[in-house]
């Protein structure tokens, strides 16, 4: 086994982590509704089991930058652009940053300044990775080992799009919760395919 697949692995691992996070940290919470409240509640100042989805997410973000470190030489197509690795890298920089100091305000509220920062730099993740799957899509579209994940790239850019008008739109509503997790769906597929396909092309 070579670095670009132990990369790999770590990149594989962070969607899982992350999604045990909301389920486990979740579950643990007898007031807490999957339909109803939104995964960084959790997290928020003054939760129940704060420290827990905290370690969750900066264990999720940490493996994710490290698999993105490795990410451009890791994709073996002959050296195109960094753009879609760096923006990836800084997305997962955002999400440590977020996880140690800008938690929500207690029972999820958005007062103060770092619950508003929090919002922002989760908006600004979003749309990095998005950035970060069209920058993808034009390196390897020809490349003949990755063009099928090139086509799969762009729809999950498109895709990934959709969900964050729409968790927007309802962000505020009594589904926001169920909503969530369906936009965040399409990211953490994409993590892990794109950790898989550096594994098996490597």
């Amino acid at each position: 086994m070579n670095i670009f697949q132990i990369l790999a692995i770590c990149g594989m691992l962070s969607p899982v982590v992350y999604t045990a996070m909301w389920i486990i940290c979740g579950s643990l919470q007898s007031d807490y509704s999957h339909i109803r409240d939104d995964i960084s509640s959790l997290f928020a100042v003054g939760a129940p089991n704060r420290r827990l989805s905290q370690s969750f997410i900066i264990v999720n973000s940490v493996l994710s930058f490290v698999f993105f470190i490795g990410l451009h030489e890791g994709i073996n197509d002959g050296g195109g652009s960094i753009v879609g690795p760096i923006l990836f890298l800084i997305s997962s920089i955002l999400g440590i940053l977020i996880a140690l100091f800008f938690p929500l305000d207690v029972r999820g509220e958005i007062k103060t300044y770092k619950g508003k920062m929090h919002i922002i730099l989760v908006v600004v993740m979003g749309l990095l990775t998005i950035a970060g799957m069209v920058a993808l899509w034009i390196r390897l579209q020809f490349v003949a080992i990755w063009s099928d994940f090139a086509i799969f790239s762009l729809i999950s850019a498109i895709i990934s799009l959709i969900g964050v008008i729409i968790s927007g739109i309802f962000a505020a509503g009594k589904y926001r919760g169920i909503i969530e997790r369906i936009m965040v769906t399409p990211y953490q597929l994409y993590y892990f395919i794109l950790a898989l396909m550096v594994f098996l092309t490597n």
